[in-house]
């Protein structure tokens, strides 16, 4: 595994390099991850899109190191935060780290939410936490008592749910999460992973089950906390529309490999690779006719056989022969739009 770091590593925010990553199986060991690429700098907000199954969770999940090593294994590569390959780190350092540097909110609110205790408490528990390692987020210093540290927490877990916008913070804090519709649950999840002013905020899907409206709602107020405190965001979905509202940059997942990514602006108006061009083609449009919508043939392939060579090949209606050769590598014209297609011949960006 590569230790050296360039002086682009040193720079970003966070730094994934060559990631490789499988997971065993009874019916055997799966390569979910194949070589992943990701820079995010402070204040920016990525997208991280691609169907089910493309392997945008688990990294985000290993961001974190929140993917349990056996039955994964790390076969190469690096996830530099701040310059530290967290891969390397004791467990003791990554505690450390969540919460505090990095933020998660995770997919489901209905079943990452405790049924029986109240909410106000469950965000000072996560206060209350981070408040030992870092007393100042408590407004404390390192010699206050845990009563002082307690009673700080449960002020803060009000005033957290002030900010991301539920009204009478105080006495909502009281209720149990029963009580809050799934947009207000959500907020709660947004509220837990922002107590601590993590850098890195990685959002799992934070509008799923969500209505239109609501899923407005939600991305605006991330929108809103990123740009106030410079957090940088990973927002993993499956909604292009999601990425293209509130993302200043993009990364297309397909079978554990970004295979394009850049700006946001830049790769959904001038997509370069077929996947990114295929997901485009099958969002529906206004004014489109019954049975006129784009699909894409075939399905994410099983990834204890995977085909040879670029993954995406079977689906594709460009591939040759050329394209069952290698797993094709991220070039492009410029360091903000890159595509991994045999296809695409310019310069190729470290």
């Amino acid at each position: 595994m590569s230790s050296t770091l360039d002086q682009g590593a040193e720079m970003s925010l966070l730094h994934i390099q060559n990631l490789h990553l499988s997971m065993h199986s009874f019916e055997g060991d799966a390569h979910v991850l194949n070589g992943v690429e990701l820079k995010i700098e402070k204040g920016q907000i990525w997208g991280l899109a691609g169907e089910t199954g493309c392997g945008k969770s688990i990294t985000g999940l290993s961001i974190s190191r929140l993917v349990n090593t056996p039955p994964a294994r790390y076969l190469d590569g690096q996830i530099l935060f701040n310059g530290r390959d967290v891969l390397k780190l004791k467990e003791s350092d990554m505690r450390q780290l969540r919460g505090r540097e990095i933020g998660m909110i995770f997919q489901d609110p209905t079943t990452n939410l405790n049924p029986v205790l109240r909410v106000g408490e469950q965000i000072a528990d996560v206060a209350y936490e981070i408040g030992r390692i870092a007393p100042e987020i408590l407004g404390l210093t390192a010699t206050a008592r845990a009563s002082q540290r307690k009673k700080a927490a449960q002020k803060l877990g009000v005033d957290m749910l002030e900010r991301v916008g539920i009204a009478n913070a105080a006495q909502r804090a009281r209720d149990y999460p029963h009580q809050f519709s799934g947009g207000m649950r959500q907020r709660v999840l947004i509220a837990m992973a922002l107590v601590g002013q993590p850098k890195l905020l990685i959002a799992d899907e934070p509008t799923t089950a969500l209505d239109v409206t609501l899923q407005a709602q939600v991305l605006k107020l991330l929108s809103e906390l990123v740009s106030s405190s410079g957090t940088a965001v990973l927002m993993i979905t499956h909604n292009l529309g999601a990425v293209a509202q509130i993302c200043s940059h993009v990364a297309v997942m397909y079978a554990g490999h970004v295979v394009e990514s850049g700006l946001t602006q830049e790769v959904l108006s001038h997509p370069q690779h077929p996947y990114t061009r295929a997901l485009i083609a099958a969002l529906p449009k206004p004014g489109i006719q019954r049975g006129t919508l784009s699909t894409l043939p075939g399905r994410v392939p099983n990834l204890i056989d995977p085909p040879p060579g670029c993954r995406f090949a079977p689906r594709c209606a460009q591939a040759s022969h050329e394209c069952t050769l290698a797993v094709p590598a991220l070039v492009g014209k410029s360091d903000t739009h890159r595509i991994a297609c045999v296809h695409v011949q310019p310069e190729v960006f470290a």
